[in-house]
């Protein structure tokens, strides 16, 4: 029988633990002393860890989470009179708390639409259009989601597409990798091939998600962009003293390609998530699965029944669409019983 806490394995990739190579990692880390405040051998050896895996020279940074992250890269691109181009289901506009616009201390979201999670370009340029020169905020980011909140992936064509569209205007291109994992995943793709080869200039590359406990890394691909991101850090409260058990489970993630395999076992388990809805629940999902989500459509009874059975999972879009989400650790044990419970 599954344990009580594997009914919240669907509610998101953040309820699992620690993956083994992690813990593993933190404790090979945790003993004697060094240096602090990212001024060890750890850090040192992450940060050399992202520019083999990325195939370039670049500066990584670490925080305590995505929201930081995000905000903090955000706010180092940005003055207050500049804006962000974004999505309207953008985690930066929707889950967030105000962040991007507290630490850039006042730029503004511009909110576009667009199918599966993903800009519309014509909506962005449409947006960019309306901004009356010196009379608003000056369009300065567009900041995409990959993979998306709806569980889709941009491809290299659409990031090229974007990226083209943000140098057009003098614009950077900033992307929320919360999943970034789970998308290279999908693609079978080199990191720098939806990177910086196609004109992403900062990333927040997700770990939590991918099995760590916290940690996200910023990565600037054009490194003058990183000029005194450090003292950001500090000021926003996000430089750990003992940063070393932030970066050694990250050092867990890469050896062997953990990360990347972690990535591959959530979006697996996703698929067979569909794949078991379709052929026991005779249920379709309302967005392609390309990553680790799956959104269906549920009715109330169905949800309360599932409720009132100890499942956990979120209502995301309005009226009736929940999402189902997978990770490192979803188990196929738990996936047969949550159809079980679908079916009784």
């Amino acid at each position: 029988m599954e344990k009580p806490h594997q009914h919240h394995q669907f509610a998101s990739d953040n309820t699992l633990g620690i993956c083994p190579e992690a813990l593993a990692a933190l404790e090979e880390a945790n003993h004697g002393a060094a240096q602090s405040y990212g001024d060890d051998e750890w850090m040192r050896r992450v940060r050399e860890s992202v520019r083999e895996i990325f195939e370039t020279d670049c500066d990584a940074y670490l925080v305590f989470n995505g929201t930081a992250a995000n905000a903090l890269a955000l706010a180092q691109l940005c003055q207050p009179f500049h804006s962000v181009v974004c999505h309207q289901q953008a985690h930066i506009q929707t889950d967030e708390c105000g962040a991007p616009e507290f630490f850039t201390r006042g730029s503004k979201l511009l909110l576009v639409n667009g199918a599966r999670g993903k800009i519309d370009l014509n909506e962005v340029e449409a947006t960019i259009a309306r901004q009356p020169e010196v009379h608003a905020h000056k369009p300065r980011v567009v900041s995409i989601t990959q993979s998306t909140e709806l569980g889709t992936v941009y491809t290299r064509d659409e990031i090229d597409a974007v990226a083209g569209l943000a140098k057009k205007h003098g614009m950077f291109l900033q992307m929320d990798g919360a999943r970034f994992a789970n998308a290279v995943a999908t693609l079978k793709c080199a990191p720098k091939e939806i990177t910086w080869q196609r004109g992403v200039d900062v990333l927040c590359f997700g770990g939590t998600k991918n099995g760590l406990a916290a940690g996200e890394l910023v990565i600037f691909f054009k490194k003058e962009l990183a000029r005194e991101f450090d003292y950001r850090i500090k000021q926003a409260g996000q430089l750990a003293s003992k940063m070393r058990f932030l970066a050694a489970p990250w050092l867990g993630l890469f050896r062997n390609s953990v990360w990347l395999r972690n990535a591959n076992h959530a979006n697996t388990m996703a698929q067979r998530l569909v794949e078991r809805l379709r052929h026991d629940a005779k249920i379709e999902p309302v967005f392609p699965v390309e990553a680790n989500a799956a959104f269906v459509r549920l009715s109330d009874p169905a949800v309360n029944r599932l409720h009132e059975r100890g499942w956990h999972f979120y209502k995301f879009v309005e009226p009736d669409v929940y999402r189902l989400m997978c990770s490192w650790a979803t188990s196929d044990g738990a996936i047969d019983q949550l159809i079980s419970d679908w079916l009784r």
